[in-house]
């Protein structure tokens, strides 16, 4: 029989720690996608559900550019 050890190392925790940030955007533009859908019950988005919703994924432009700055080997000297 196989056993599995279920802690994260330290460098699992370390790349979670560093992709947070995007994790967080994403979960930003979920939750923006979701006040969208439940806008058609009261008439449909209105402006600011939909600069919400911009705003949230540039959010997700922005950590994504970060995250790949941080990470690009072209850039460690």
């Amino acid at each position: 029989m196989t056993t599995f050890n279920h802690e994260l190392a330290a460098a699992d925790l370390a790349a979670i720690d560093a992709e947070w940030p995007l994790i967080a955007a994403e979960l930003d533009v979920l939750d923006a996608e979701i006040t969208m859908l439940y806008a058609e019950d009261r008439g449909g988005p209105s402006p600011l559900d939909w600069r919400r919703l911009r705003r949230a994924e540039a959010g997700v432009t922005r950590a994504a550019a970060e995250l790949a700055a941080r990470t690009d080997p072209r850039r460690a000297a």
